[in-house]
């Protein structure tokens, strides 16, 4: 019989938008992201336990997909232009890319930074914190985020 992953491997934010979602004792945070129809737009930050907070500019790739159990993609462009360290993302306003996924690695935060923020205009924005430094019984798992 296996671990199961949460509290083990990963931690879960299912409402991340606009939260400061905590890496200090983790390897890095995977956005997924949202929206049936729409060219969601995402805005990524760093701070310092939700404090000072600055323009997280690393965004240069991402998966794509329906959200339903269609292919995924991997992408390199945005509806806006070649990602190039961006830290604004605005999901294609298509079917195959209804979904995305975005991976922030803890080791992009600027010096004494340790929180990411991803703050979208509409749709969702789920978190999932993994590379859990500790593990924890489900029950004792610290937040992994803050307003």
């Amino acid at each position: 019989m296996g671990i199961e992953a949460l509290g083990h491997i990963i931690n879960v934010v299912p409402k991340a938008s606009g939260k400061h979602i905590s890496l200090e004792n983790a390897s890095g945070v995977t956005f997924i992201l949202y929206e049936d129809a729409g060219a969601q737009s995402t805005d990524f930050k760093e701070s310092i336990d939700g404090a000072s907070e600055a323009a997280l500019a690393v965004v240069n790739k991402y998966k794509a997909s329906n959200g339903i159990g269609g292919v995924w993609t991997a992408e390199t462009a945005d509806a806006d232009a070649t990602l190039d360290n961006d830290s604004n993302f605005v999901k294609k306003d298509t079917t195959a890319f209804d979904c995305a996924v975005i991976y922030i690695d803890a080791s992009w935060l600027s010096a004494t930074f340790n929180c990411v923020e991803a703050t979208a205009d509409a749709g969702e924005c789920i978190a999932v914190v993994h590379g859990l430094k500790v593990s924890r019984a489900v029950q004792n798992l610290p937040a992994a985020a803050s307003a």
